[in-house]
C-alpha cells in the first residue's frame, strides 16, 4: 500500500534537547519537509533520556516506547501519550553496552541486544526476566509477533530465536556485516540494513530475496505494517528514507536530528520515533529522538 503523501504531514518531537532538523529554505527555524512531497514538521516537546542513546522500539498495544542507552547500561521507557519517562531498567552491569530493542506486543516483552547476549524484558513488571546468548557482538534485534520469532544481527549473520522457549533455531547469512533489522509480520518479510543497502528476506524460507540499494549509510530500520512501509534512516547524511514494502521503492526522504542511528514505528498511531545519536555539536550531549507524525487533518 502505498502512503499517500499529500495527505501526511510530520510532527517532530526532539527528545533531551532541539535541533536543527535540515529545514528548507522557506521554512521555519527547526522545521523540515520531506523531498519531493509537501509536508511540515514541528518540534513540540522534549524528553530527558539517558546516556548515549541508540535504539528505539515501540509497543503499540500499550503505546510505550523502549530507548536504549548505551553508555549507561540501561533502558529509558517512555510514555507515548504523555512523553515522559516513566522507568529506567538496568540490563547489566557498567559496559554491558544496550544497542538493539525489539517489542512483541502479544506478549508484552522487550529483547535488548546487550554484547554477546539478549535481555529478555517483562513489559509489564519492567524487569530483565531471561537473557538468550547468541553470536558474537549482537547488534539489531526485531520480533514478528504473529510468529513469535526474534531476530538478531551478528556479526555476518542473523540469528533467529523462538520467543516461546528462548532458544536459537537457525542463522542466516547475509554476506556482508548487517546492522539492524526490522519485521513486517502481515507479510512475514524481513528487513536489514547492512552498510550501503537493506536486505530484504523472506521469513517463511529464510532466504534474502530483494536488495534495495541507498547512499548515506543506512543503518536503523522499522516497519509500519498496516501501511507497508519501511522506514531507514540514513547515519551519514540525517535522513530517514521511507520506502513502499510493496515495490521496495524510495518514495520520500525526510530530514531528522544529527547522525540518526535507529527508528521505531508505532502502526496504531503511525508514528515513528528516530533516535539521533550526537547532539547539535557533534557530541552525545544533546541527543535527540525526532518523532514523525501524521499531522491532523
Amino acid at each position: 500500500m502505498r502512503l499517500n503523501w499529500r495527505a501526511v504531514c510530520l510532527m517532530t518531537v526532539a527528545i533531551t534537547g532541539l535541533v536543527p532538523v535540515g529545514a528548507a529554505a522557506a521554512a521555519p527555524a527547526g522545521a523540515s519537509t520531506a523531498h519531493g512531497a509537501t509536508g511540515c514538521v514541528i518540534v513540540t516537546a522534549t524528553i530527558p533520556v539517558g546516556r548515549v542513546p541508540q535504539l528505539a522500539a515501540v509497543n503499540p498495544a500499550t503505546n510505550t516506547v523502549y530507548v536504549t542507552n548505551f553508555g549507561a547500561s540501561t533502558v529509558s521507557v517512555i510514555n507515548g501519550q504523555t512523553n515522559t519517562v516513566t522507568a529506567t531498567i538496568r540490563v547489566g552491569p557498567a559496559g554491558s553496552e544496550p544497542y538493539g530493542v525489539a517489542v512483541n506486543p502479544a506478549t508484552n516483552t522487550a529483547y535488548v541486544a546487550t554484547l554477546s547476549k539478549v535481555s529478555v524484558i517483562s513489559g509489564q513488571t519492567n524487569t530483565v526476566t531471561a537473557t538468550i546468548h547468541v553470536g558474537r557482538l549482537p547488534q539489531g534485534v526485531a520480533v514478528n509477533p504473529a510468529t513469535n520469532t526474534i531476530y538478531v544481527t551478528n556479526d555476518s549473520t542473523v540469528t533467529v530465536i523462538n520467543g516461546r522457549t528462548n532458544t536459537v533455531t537457525t542463522t542466516i547469512h547475509t554476506g556482508r556485516v548487517p546492522d539492524q533489522v526490522a519485521v513486517n509480520p502481515k507479510t512475514n518479510t524481513i528487513y536489514v540494513t547492512r552498510g550501503d543497502a537493506v536486505s530484504v528476506i523472506n521469513g517463511r524460507t529464510n532466504t534474502v530475496t530483494a536488495t534495495i540499494h541507498g547512499s548515506g549509510g543506512p543503518f536503523g530500520v522499522a516497519v509500519d505494517p498496516t501501511t507497508n512501509t519501511i522506514y531507514v534512516a540514513n547515519n551519514y547524511v540525517n535522513t530517514v528514507s521511507i520506502i513502499n514494502g510493496q515495490t521496495n521503492a524510495v518514495t520520500a526522504t525526510i530530514h531528522v536530528g544529527t547522525s540518526p542511528v535507529g527508528v521505531a514505528v508505532d502502526p496504531v498511531t503511525h508514528t515513528a520515533y528516530v533516535v539521533n545519536s550526537l547532539g547539535p555539536a557533534g557530541g552525545d550531549a544533546g541527543a535527540t529522538v525526532s518523532v514523525l507524525a501524521p499531522c491532523p487533518r
